[in-house]
């Protein structure tokens, strides 16, 4: 057994702590009731960082602030970026999810059961995060230092847009300089088959509120005589998409590309059963674009969902109102060469045309990115491929993931670097539900590929070289 390999098994007990230590941070950046957890995520990552030995500091921004640090350059080797984020999603359930569906143990109170960790954050992102600054460690620690340079940005503001990041990105690229980055904020494409990813989905996320009378109304008196702004946010929203699963909004297509037919054939012999995926999510049938796959529907087609709706009585019983407004959250998905800019534009056009008389409606446009490719036949992308295989025991498979990681566009745009984007998670991890977990056996294989990364990435010249 290698000394990196003794060390990974002596000390995995303490890895598992540290990544509680950081879980019991109620790190939520959605509501802004949380400024000081935040800061204390932020703060218990730098002090990992210095216990290294690196160079680390806490950078404040307009938001949440970053956690930055970086290795001595090592000549002739590539300089590596590792991205991730300290905040986390809320907790929150619905009221009427019946009790298997609800937390099973507090959120921030880490609980294992059945080889996983549970807690709002394991997978999405501090547990998948870690993992690269404990392959460190432990190189670190058995060999003395990094065989690549390591420049690590850990944010907390991801869940809400990285509004911050993205103005610091701006501000300071040359503090990020680098040949690539590193992103572990993904999925295996099941367990015991490790994946790369190489494409993500774009999103355009909005608010739109639907407004009639000045006051809520009794039903029986005033119905039949107004338009209801319930019933009209309903009739908005169902003319977005048809029963075909087709996107309604004029130009909507105009940018999107056909999915490769190589690629196609690749994901046609994963091993995808599609009666386990039904049974998985506790539904009778699946639905979406006509013409596609569930695959091709799920990394590589644009979507249309509703997230969030609003209006009216809520509580118990019965009151009969013609509601003053309703409200609804939802976003488009994007794939690449789709501009979420552009999108937004011919949206307020399209509610414009479709919204009834007697309302009026106001949208609010909350945040967008553009999807993305990596290219899957670099140096770097074969190097990790290497690694996730001496790590897992089994060759990766490559991927695209249908949600959003709005950095990787910025790191191309203003680093001029593709990221490689390793997932160690599950797809049945839940990020953003009850019951969020990460399973500790990839947790600590997610270290092992990380400490194998560096070396298979120190083997790649760097252009600048």
């Amino acid at each position: 057994m290698s000394n990196l390999e003794a060390y990974l098994d002596q000390h995995g007990p303490r890895f598992e702590e540290e990544l509680c230590q950081l879980l019991r941070i109620p790190s939520i950046s959605t509501d802004g009731q949380h400024t000081a957890e935040l800061g204390q995520a932020c703060d218990w990552l730098v002090d990992q960082f210095r216990q290294l030995g690196l160079q680390a500091e806490r950078i404040e921004t307009e938001g949440p602030p970053l956690a930055f640090a970086q290795s001595p350059p090592v000549p002739g080797k590539p300089i590596v970026l590792v991205y991730g984020h300290y905040d986390v999603q809320p907790a929150d359930f619905r009221e009427d999810d019946p009790p298997d569906k609800r937390w099973q143990s507090p959120p921030f109170q880490p609980t294992r059961r059945n080889g996983n960790i549970y807690s709002r954050g394991a997978t999405d992102d501090k547990g998948q995060m870690l993992t690269h600054i404990k392959s460190a460690e432990a190189v670190l620690r058995t060999e003395g230092r990094l065989p690549v340079q390591l420049k690590f940005l850990i944010e907390g503001e991801e869940e809400v847009g990285s509004h911050a990041l993205h103005a610091f990105l701006q501000r300071h690229a040359d503090r990020l300089a680098c040949d690539v980055a590193v992103i572990s904020d993904t999925s295996q494409f099941a367990p015991g088959q490790p994946a790369i990813t190489c494409g993500l989905r774009g999103i355009a996320y909005f608010e739109l509120e639907v407004r009639g009378p000045n006051r809520d109304l009794h039903s029986g008196s005033f119905g039949g005589s107004l338009t209801n702004p319930a019933n009209a946010l309903c009739r908005i929203l169902t003319a977005l998409v048809d029963d075909q699963g087709r996107i309604q909004v004029p130009g909507f297509y105009e940018d999107v590309q056909p999915i490769p037919a190589d690629e196609l054939r690749q994901w046609l012999e994963l091993d995808f059963d599609e009666s386990r995926y039904l049974q998985q999510l506790g539904v009778t049938a699946l639905a979406g674009e006509a013409g596609y796959g569930t695959l091709a529907r799920r990394w590589a087609r644009p979507t249309f969902d509703v997230s969030g709706l609003t209006s009216g009585y809520q509580q118990a019983g019965a009151k009969t109102v013609i509601p003053a407004w309703a409200r609804a959250k939802f976003s488009f998905r994007l794939v690449p060469r789709q501009d979420p800019a552009a999108i937004a534009a011919r949206l307020r056009e399209y509610l414009a045309a479709v919204c009834p008389p007697g309302v009026t409606i106001e949208l609010t446009d909350l945040h967008g990115a553009p999807g993305v490719m990596v290219p899957p036949d670099s140096p770097y992308m074969a190097a990790a491929a290497r690694a996730i295989e001496r790590g897992f025991g089994r060759a990766p498979v490559w991927i695209r993931e249908g949600g959003s990681i709005p950095v990787v566009t910025a790191f191309r745009q203003r680093l001029k670097v593709d990221t490689l984007l390793l997932g160690w998670g599950q797809e049945d991890d839940n990020p953003h539900g009850p019951n969020e977990k990460f399973s500790l056996a990839d947790f600590h294989r997610g270290i092992r590929a990380s400490a194998y990364l560096w070396h298979e990435l120190s083997a790649v010249v760097p252009p600048a070289a």
